[in-house]
């Protein structure tokens, strides 16, 4: 991804790859599809992102005031606030938005301190190593662990959407091609080793009943593990409280499809405010498109759910077209001919993506199971007729307007 972003740093990302590496006679289509299925995954990143800042606040209000009644309407409303709250920052705030985002970065380094240490140092006992590395859980009851544990992958695979943030600002970037390369891999060492070590802390300073700590009321385990930990309700409010929205790679998503004509009402959606120099009617489309998901969030849970969940089956489903369309590349074309950017993966290339490609359909495809064998309407995943819909809505849109008014990847430069 970083090799690609460092080739073609445009705001569509995977779509624009895809356009400019794929064989002519097909080139437009893939990356039309790449395009929409970007699209799809990041307003279901922004719909996720608020929902889980709006439940985990009840789940808060859950465990400080065991009177409090869950309702999802509740939910509704605390998306919402989180989602203004973005749009606020994006709009009003969004010519210092670079400096707020430097800001988040150190409280994002210092968050991660303040949660391990005290969880580690105030846990009243540690699992051990052998508990921790030792016991699986089918709760699934699939026919074997391995199989349990490809379902249960869905929660690496989530961690991995949004990993090319900074390539759909690749044009306000000032040497993107450097930039942006160095961004992915920066954030992902740097957000990986600290995943890793919160999630060793939280399995070693769990308490010895893990079947409650899942059920947990609060709908979070991790609460369930603060609370613990700290022996305080009050310790596991004050490390749940960090609540991020994320909105600004949505809104530039959508603006740079539009900007090539692969969206409905695309000649309001390219528009670039003159003023703030901003993509206001792509803001405000995420925006409104978000207001009304939350919506199904009254009606239905899982049916809300269903939707945000395509965050993974879309995500990886743009960035296998992307990857495969490389390694075409790079097989058929000899390398003095591939426009390489700043940073190249050299002789890895090939096996680095044909790794990539490997476990981004093997996410893409178990993200679509659901977590027991025998679901009940409740707990059925729905996420394959989502994504299925939007597929052949895409297609329909595609046959209809899209193949006429879809150009292609389009560079914005100053005058």
């Amino acid at each position: 991804m970083a090799e690609l972003a460092s080739m073609i740093p445009l705001a569509g990302g995977p779509f624009n790859w895809v356009a400019i590496l794929a064989p002519r006679y097909c080139r437009k289509y893939l990356s039309y599809l790449a395009g929409w299925l970007s699209v799809i995954s990041y307003l279901a990143l922004v719909s996720a992102t608020c929902y889980v800042a709006g439940t985990l606040v009840q789940g808060l209000l859950i465990l400080n005031y065991p009177s409090y009644v869950y309702e999802n309407w509740h939910g509704t409303l605390l998306f919402y606030a989180v989602l203004f709250f973005g749009l606020f920052v994006n709009t009003v705030l969004g010519r210092v938005l670079p400096q707020i985002e430097s800001l988040l970065l150190v409280f994002h380094i210092l968050g991660f301190f303040a949660i391990l240490i005290p969880i580690v140092y105030l846990a009243p006992q540690h699992q051990s190593a052998s508990e921790v590395f030792g016991t699986f859980l089918n709760t699934g009851e699939y026919s074997s662990n391995f199989a349990a544990a490809l379902v249960g992958m869905v929660t690496v695979t989530n961690s991995f959407p949004g990993l090319d943030a900074a390539d759909h600002i690749a044009e306000e970037i000032h040497d993107a091609p450097r930039v942006i390369p160095i961004a992915i891999g920066t954030s992902t060492m740097l957000n990986g080793t600290m995943g890793f070590a919160m999630l060793l802390a939280l399995l070693f300073c769990q308490p010895d009943d893990i079947q409650s700590t899942i059920g947990s009321d609060t709908f979070y385990p991790f609460i369930n593990i603060y609370a613990y930990a700290t022996q305080s309700n009050s310790g596991a409010t004050a490390l749940t409280a960090i609540l991020i929205c994320m909105i600004a790679t949505s809104s530039r998503m959508i603006w740079a499809f539009a900007r090539e004509g692969g969206l409905p009402f695309s000649k309001y959606l390219s528009r670039v405010d003159e003023k703030t120099r901003l993509p206001i009617w792509a803001i405000g489309v995420t925006t409104v498109i978000s207001l009304l998901l939350a919506l199904i969030n009254i009606g239905s849970t899982v049916g809300f759910t269903a939707f945000i969940s395509l965050v993974v089956a879309g995500y990886y489903s743009s960035f296998l077209l992307a990857a495969s369309v490389m390694l075409h590349k790079r097989l058929t074309v000899p390398a003095s001919e591939i426009p390489w950017g700043w940073f190249k993966l050299g002789r890895f290339g090939v096996p680095i993506t044909v790794l990539s490609i490997a476990f981004t359909i093997i996410g893409g495809l178990f993200s679509f199971f659901p977590s027991t064998v025998d679901p009940t309407p409740e707990t059925m995943n729905y996420c394959v007729l989502v994504y299925g819909s939007a597929l052949l809505f895409s297609g329909v849109f595609w046959l209809l307007y899209g193949r006429k008014s879809y150009t292609g990847p389009i560079m914005e430069t100053d005058a």
